[in-house]
């Protein structure tokens, strides 16, 4: 599936379509060079969810929880992972086979670990500025 992202005002639009396309997968890798849009999507679709916290990057605490109406939202963000051992010591088996949405940044550093029924979702951007949302 396919989802284009014209600019910032259809971002929830967008968000909605990959709800509504989600089944019953609970961990989604986003995939995507620095810029492309990751956060802002994963916010979007946080947001349809009924977050009403504050929404912001994990990428220094590495992990954001976040209550919605569907439950628990894990946010990942493993830029700043240097090691898989890094990984093991914060326990991602407890967030990601928990049944909880898991929604995962920089997954290409921690590959070998992702449950086989991850998601796997590129987002990148087009010379208009647009976005591809590709699952």
């Amino acid at each position: 599936m396919e989802i284009i992202i014209n600019n910032l005002e259809n971002i929830r639009e967008a968000a909605r379509a990959f709800i509504d396309a989600i089944g019953d997968h609970k961990v989604f890798a986003f995939y995507g060079s620095m810029g492309a849009g990751k956060t802002t999507f994963v916010k979007a679709i946080c947001e349809e969810l009924g977050v009403e916290d504050v929404i912001t990057s994990p990428t220094f605490a590495i992990i954001n929880e976040y209550s919605s109406r569907e439950g628990v939202i894990y946010h990942f963000d493993f830029y700043r992972i240097k090691k898989l051992e890094e990984v093991y010591d914060m326990g991602y088996e407890d967030y990601f086979y928990s049944g909880a949405l898991c929604f995962i940044e920089w997954p290409e550093l921690i590959e070998e670990v992702l449950p086989e029924d991850a998601v796997k979702v590129s987002i990148r951007e087009n010379a208009d500025g647009s976005r591809t949302v590709q699952l």
